[in-house]
């Protein structure tokens, strides 16, 4: 072998060596970078728990098909006994059913061509066609601006008819006055949602809970999401109030959700990060789940994108509510909260998302999800030209 052949080898040689060197050390760096933001969201949590902001917490956060950060703080369950949370405690998602489930089914509906978003909502429940109400649009109610009040007298709707009584609280959003006209300003609405269960309802003679569990949940091997959870869920969720004496822990939250018998558009869906992990990462491939396309590309860009005072057909992305995305997270950045305490925010442009769900009503409705929504998002969707994306 020549001296020049070697020198080459020997030169390949070292090149190597310094180019493997030199991964390493970036690997190592983007792994302390890492270490560090775990470091953070683990002293975060634990700052509010203390501060008694919430009895506990579970953090997931992953990176396209990878999940980088899952684990469980605090009590699942603070009063009348304790429970410690687990990584796969199932919570109450509140309002996170609205994008995963209601605006969602919504979607596939418009896919198939049995829907279009500019259909009137009285063409499918004909009582809604009164009181300003007459000209809402299936588009309206899906961003929430519709018109309709915020919200309605559940107890009384309760008091005069028992619950639950899915039915009586149909009829009530029916014959609401319209407080303003439709597309005239953004009023987040529980009966809007609520009102796009019956229309999924109508068209396809199934529950929301039926319908979602069908063409969202099975397809993506969401086991453990679900409306109304069986018995055998209770002990593996985690508790919300106490109402009347009564520990709610895998019954449904909001007063309106349980008077609809725990499938209210609006409300009721039952949950884990991990289960939520997969939703996020079929969005994330524009609709795709091994192989199978639960939701069209178009679906996942209505569901996600604005198309109406920052709002998207479901979700969040620059509405005043938005702000649970932190202040550096992308414009195309996607999100929503729940009242119970959880949120889920979803970064297209780095593949990020942040699944936070916490138990803060419990158990007297005292606490507070704000600030660790706040922290988490800074920390999780950094500022640019800082310790970079994950």
């Amino acid at each position: 072998m020549s001296n020049k052949h070697e020198t080459r080898i020997a030169s390949f040689s070292a090149g190597f060596v310094l180019t493997s060197l030199l991964c390493l050390s970036t690997s190592c760096r983007l792994g302390h970078v890492r270490d560090a933001r775990w470091a953070q969201i683990n002293a975060v949590v634990q700052e509010e728990i203390q501060a008694g902001h919430l009895p506990g917490a579970v953090v997931l956060v992953g990176c396209g098909d990878r999940v980088l950060y899952h684990q469980a703080f605090g009590l699942a369950v603070a009063e009348p006994f304790e429970t410690p949370m687990r990584k796969d405690t199932v919570f109450d998602l509140a309002s996170l059913t609205k994008p995963i489930a209601t605006a969602a089914a919504i979607l596939v509906l418009i896919d198939r061509g049995q829907l279009d978003p500019n259909d009137r909502v009285g063409d499918y429940l004909p009582a809604f066609a009164c009181n300003g109400k007459e000209d809402v649009r299936i588009r309206h109610l899906l961003t929430h601006t519709s018109g309709l009040p915020a919200y309605t007298d559940a107890k009384a709707i309760g008091d005069l008819y028992g619950s639950p009584c899915p039915d009586k609280v149909v009829e009530k959003i029916c014959s609401l006055k319209a407080p303003s006209k439709p597309d005239q300003e953004f009023r987040y609405s529980c009966l809007g949602y609520i009102t796009l269960a019956q229309i999924v309802r109508t068209v396809t003679e199934q529950s929301l809970d039926e319908f979602t569990q069908a063409n969202l949940f099975a397809p993506l091997g969401m086991e453990h999401t679900r409306f109304h959870p069986p018995a055998a869920w209770h002990k593996e969720s985690a508790g919300t109030e106490i109402v009347d004496g009564e520990l709610l822990r895998g019954t449904v939250h909001d007063p309106l959700a349980r008077l609809m018998a725990g499938v209210g558009g609006n409300a009721g869906l039952f949950s884990t990060a991990s289960d939520l992990a997969l939703y996020c990462r079929m969005l994330l491939s524009g609709g795709s789940w091994k192989g199978k396309q639960v939701l069209s590309p178009a679906a996942v860009a209505r569901l996600t994108t604005p198309q109406a005072h920052g709002r998207a057909y479901g979700f969040d992305v620059s509405s005043g509510y938005a702000w649970i995305k932190g202040p550096h997270a992308s414009p195309a950045a996607f999100c929503h909260s729940g009242y119970t305490g959880t949120s889920l925010v979803c970064d297209p442009a780095t593949g990020t998302y942040l699944i936070l769900l916490t138990n803060s009503v419990h158990p007297y409705d005292k606490g507070t999800s704000k600030p660790i929504r706040q922290k988490l998002a800074e920390i999780v969707f950094p500022l640019p030209g800082g310790p970079g994306p994950l």
